[in-house]
């Protein structure tokens, strides 16, 4: 089994090969275009930083979450995934804890994120690090499930 490193971006590459890697992963992994995915990225990047958490297996990116402060002491856990082959092996949940261990270090004290219930291995895990279901919201796939966290 292949070794997986991870590291810290404190912002998203505005351009270059790494923001295309990260738009590939995510659009493998969220059944969305890359245009998409640039569009509500650009959108997002303009309205503040965008933090990213990098799963590398050598010099491939295998899993990612992107996140930002959505107000003061609110921190909005925002896109993620990890490419098929590297899955259920703990990615994902490593990837979680490093952004909420960083969101506790910034002060934050809440982190927001949404899913889908066709989305289960992601609902499951949010609901196993301790997010509990808040409300739904209509989203571009249907209902969407949103989900609340309080850093101790």
């Amino acid at each position: 089994m292949e070794s997986i490193d991870y590291t810290f971006l404190p912002e998203l590459p505005a351009l270059g090969p790494l923001r295309q890697t990260v738009l590939a992963l995510l659009s493998a992994a969220l059944e969305s275009t890359t245009e998409e995915l640039e569009a509500d990225i650009t959108y997002q990047q303009q309205r503040g930083t965008l933090q990213i958490w990098l799963a590398l297996a050598g010099e491939q990116v295998v899993g990612c979450k992107v996140g930002y402060e959505r107000k003061p002491g609110h921190y909005y856990s925002w896109l993620g995934g990890v490419h098929d082959d590297f899955r259920a092996r703990g990615i994902a949940q490593r990837l979680m804890q490093q952004q909420h261990a960083w969101c506790r270090q910034q002060g934050y004290h809440c982190i927001r994120t949404q899913t889908y219930n066709r989305w289960r291995a992601m609902l499951l895990l949010n609901l196993r690090q301790g997010f509990d279901v808040v409300g739904t919201v209509q989203g571009t796939h249907g209902l969407a499930i949103v989900l609340e966290k309080q850093l101790k």
